[in-house]
């Protein structure tokens, strides 16, 4: 697994199931048409297709990268500069945030620029990339984070 990869599962969770089908639901006895009994079996069916289409609603929904990392801000009750620095948003994972650690994330990223490894330009650069990568998979990032 790569350092993006594992950034994206500290932040995402781990990568859900695909959801099941919707099932759907046959009574074990035949009700006649037009019953009370009929009308309980059709309305828990029409629950149950309900139910199973909130749920993959739910699945696809973004993944608030902003508040999932102030949740954590909170939880280790330290100083992280997540909006702005690679480093502190590696710690914050509690990910490798080593000069070979971000070297390796550069090129997971493509990285092709001038600047020499651990230059606060490239760090800059790697930020912002993560955040776009985030963005691109799924996760919803405030706009001044990615421009």
């Amino acid at each position: 697994m790569g350092v993006f990869s594992s950034i994206k599962e500290k932040i995402f969770g781990k990568a859900a199931p695909e959801p099941a089908k919707p099932a759907t639901i046959q009574p074990t006895y035949s009700v006649p048409s037009g019953t009370a009994a009929a009308a309980i079996a059709a309305g828990k069916a029409q629950a149950a297709a309900q139910a199973q289409a909130q749920a993959v609603k739910e699945a696809a929904a973004p993944v608030d990268v902003e508040a999932v990392l102030e949740a954590k801000v909170k939880e280790k009750g330290g100083k992280f500069n997540w909006r702005v620095s690679i480093v502190d948003l590696l710690k914050l994972l509690d990910m490798d945030s080593s000069l070979a650690a971000r070297k390796e994330l550069a090129a997971e990223l493509k990285y092709s620029g001038p600047h020499a490894d651990g230059s606060a330009e490239k760090n800059i650069w790697l930020h912002k990339e993560v955040m776009k990568a985030l963005a691109a998979n799924g996760g919803k990032v405030p706009g001044d984070l990615i421009k």
